[in-house]
């Protein structure tokens, strides 16, 4: 196993650059009551130098999430009657994979059997780009024998919650009590690249092995998960691999944290202080 111990650095704009030399994203989540995480994630996608962020949500937050943030894109998607993506949204997010360099899935998106639809649909797609996190983990610890089902480039981020229900998905064995072999466990065993957050966040993709040292407890609040989910998918779409682009991502994730909580302290911190304070993040990681 290959300890990781740099960070990777992003290239100097080029002065002819345009929006789409830095990647198209798009970021699939929300659901009725759950508005925000779409918002915060589209958003610290944009502050993570995305040219170009879509975010895909039930028709009927859609005019909410679109007045929080008009930096990105949205599309509405087909809900059933409780406000979550319905199996008729699929062919619009089918189309959606086409036009953009990675996807997100997850934040807010609430657990049924028509969000398990559509994720099982999005797994089975060869070359496809995905990170999924939050109640998108929780929908595929769901779907049976997934793993062998996959044919996409995954990133799951998930927190030990979300590590505890996909091991016991399919993996028959214990829980290794450290940290760093649930990861990399999860990794091998899934042939994805795994975030495992927390205090001491490791990224791994089974052969390399990451963990962070920036971030602190402030940052443990609602909405902190999908900030770093528009981040990490940001910087994949932008050309960095998988696991380059989450070691990256929580570094600056963290960084953003610390930088936030060094102005207003870690008690009152809340995820769009984390947003707020990117900029500052990546100016001072170069």
């Amino acid at each position: 196993m290959q300890v990781v111990r740099n960070v990777p650095k992003l290239k100097p704009r080029a002065p002819d650059a345009h929006k789409g030399d830095f990647g198209k994203v798009a970021i699939i989540a929300g659901s009725l009551g759950m508005s925000g995480a779409a918002a915060l994630a589209g958003r610290s996608a944009l502050r993570a130098g995305a040219g170009l962020v879509r975010v895909a949500i039930p028709r009927s937050i859609l005019p909410i999430v679109a007045s929080i943030e008009p930096s990105f894109t949205t599309v509405p998607l087909s809900e059933d009657s409780s406000g979550k993506i319905s199996p008729k949204a699929i062919n619009t997010i089918l189309d959606i994979i086409d036009e953009n360099d990675c996807l997100a899935f997850g934040p807010g998106i609430g657990l049924s059997g028509s969000v398990r639809f559509v994720l099982e649909t999005l797994i089975k797609q060869e070359k496809l780009r995905l990170l999924i996190d939050a109640d998108g983990l929780n929908n595929l610890s769901k779907i049976k024998n997934w793993p062998q089902k996959n044919k996409a480039n995954l990133i799951l981020t998930p927190h030990p919650g979300e590590m505890k229900r996909l091991w016991a998905g399919f993996l028959r064995q214990e829980l290794p009590p450290n940290r760093r072999e649930q990861a990399v466990q999860l990794a091998q065993n899934t042939e994805t690249t795994v975030v495992l957050k927390g205090a001491g966040t490791v990224v791994t993709d089974g052969q390399k092995v990451y963990t962070n040292k920036t971030g602190n407890p402030g940052m443990a609040t609602a909405g902190s998960g999908d900030v770093l989910t528009g981040v990490i998918t940001a910087l994949a779409a932008g050309g960095l691999n998988n696991f380059d682009a989450a070691v990256l991502g929580v570094y600056i994730h963290g960084l953003a944290g610390d930088i936030a909580a060094e102005k207003i302290g870690q008690v009152s911190l809340i995820a769009t202080d984390i947003v707020e304070a990117l900029p500052k993040a990546f100016k001072k990681a170069k």
